[in-house]
């Protein structure tokens, strides 16, 4: 037969759109190959964008707070009415700011091991207002711990000048009479690699691009055999860090007495608590009151629940959170991306995710968080409605069962 057939009255025009979709047993791949395999470079192969390959964990934390309390830093003109919060802490409920200190690197400890996945995993290592030689201690201990894993540097610099220029930061000296800046060079070679390091100060922007400007050297080194040797993690370690900025290097942190001193810390590691009260914060219905039956003394909306367990309000909506997240993040990187940030690491997938937040929200009070690596702008995503929306209704839910306990 010359052509296709399919009936006696169709037209040949018919006739050849139809064989053009027509295929054959004798068309099937293993007839026209021959039974042969196709060549490698032929054949295409879908990426397993879940592949724990290179997988590197989060094992050991430092959490270095530079709060100084009491004293306020030299280089910022704060106002009458400020921000004091730190990690949830009111620091003038207390008499004793050693007291103080102490409360807040515990809560901040808790507030870390409360991200779901994560807390029984990492381990935690707490310096509060330390000096150089404190610092240098406690980062070599942790790398000879973590041998080749992930460590987190968890940064506060309330308490100190702002990063330098060249991405120095700030501690102590052992009397407390000094600042002392503390070269990111020096804290490369006593951290090692791979570390995230979170860094909620000032113009942390300054440390951000640094810290890659001294990665960079490190290969350039290494390249022309200039490398030095005290470097306790090899060079393409370096490659894998990861950093969370809170704000760009001509920013200054946030003063709205309204919001926490480390509205970027409380982002990234209590994120449900954080958009309740930036949600009643700034919806018109609290102008006249519609939220203060919810309010405890302290005047703090608390969610009541577990983050594991979803049958509680907090646990449902961090379980739509980490989907909503999990979306936008799947829509708006590159496979690759996605898959080193979302994908390989516990702590690092749950910081990115809240990250996400940090990036919707603190624009709107005049900052601008940055990571290493970017991340493109996500503030317009359609399924911030989606989040916006499950708040509502949690919040509508409770009062509605506030009103009917009280009636």
């Amino acid at each position: 037969m010359s052509g296709l057939r399919h009936g006696l009255l169709n037209d040949q025009s018919q006739l050849s759109i139809l064989q053009s979709h027509y295929y054959s047993h004798y068309d099937l791949k293993r007839n026209t190959m021959g039974a042969n395999p196709s060549c490698e470079d032929e054949s295409y192969k879908i990426p397993d964008w879940k592949s724990q390959s290179n997988k590197k964990k989060t094992t050991t934390a430092a959490l270095v707070m530079c709060l100084n309390l009491g004293i306020p830093p030299p280089d910022i003109q704060k106002p009458a009415d400020y921000p004091v919060l730190e990690a949830f802490v009111d620091p003038t409920t207390y008499s004793d700011p050693k007291k103080a200190l102490q409360a807040i690197g515990k809560n901040l400890q808790s507030n870390y091991e409360s991200c779901e996945g994560v807390s029984s995993r990492i381990k935690y290592k707490q310096s509060l207002d330390p000096s150089v030689e404190d610092l240098k201690r406690l980062c070599t201990t942790l790398r000879r711990s973590s041998k080749d894993e992930r460590i987190l540097f968890h940064y506060n610099g309330h308490g100190v000048p702002q990063p330098t220029q060249s991405g120095e930061i700030w501690v102590f000296n052992r009397g407390y009479t000094q600042y002392i800046p503390v070269s990111l060079y020096d804290l490369q070679s006593w951290l090692g690699a791979p570390c995230i390091f979170v860094i909620d100060t000032c113009a942390a922007g300054n440390v951000i691009e640094n810290n890659k400007k001294f990665i960079q050297k490190r290969i350039e080194d290494e390249a022309n055999e200039r490398a030095e040797n005290n470097s306790p993690s090899p060079v393409s370690a370096y490659i894998e860090s990861i950093q969370l900025g809170a704000c760009r290097s001509d920013e200054i942190l946030p003063l709205n007495p309204d919001l926490p001193a480390d509205l970027f810390t409380c982002c990234l590691t209590s994120p449900i608590e954080m958009s309740v009260k930036w949600f009643v914060l700034y919806s018109p219905l609290s102008r006249h009151g519609y939220y203060e039956v919810l309010k405890n003394k302290e005047g703090e909306i608390i969610i009541p629940g577990k983050l594991t367990d979803r049958r509680t309000p907090l646990g449902e909506l961090n379980w739509i959170f980490t989907a909503i997240t999990d979306t936008i993040a799947w829509t708006s990187l590159s496979r690759p991306l996605f898959k080193r940030l979302f994908r390989q690491d516990l702590m690092v997938a749950v910081l990115f995710r809240n990250f996400l937040l940090a990036k919707k929200i603190m624009p709107l009070v005049g900052c601008h968080p940055i990571s290493d690596p970017p991340l493109p702008d996500i503030n317009h995503h359609p399924m911030w409605d989606s989040w916006e929306l499950a708040i509502d209704e949690n919040t509508n839910q409770r009062k509605i069962q506030h009103l009917h306990i009280h009636l």
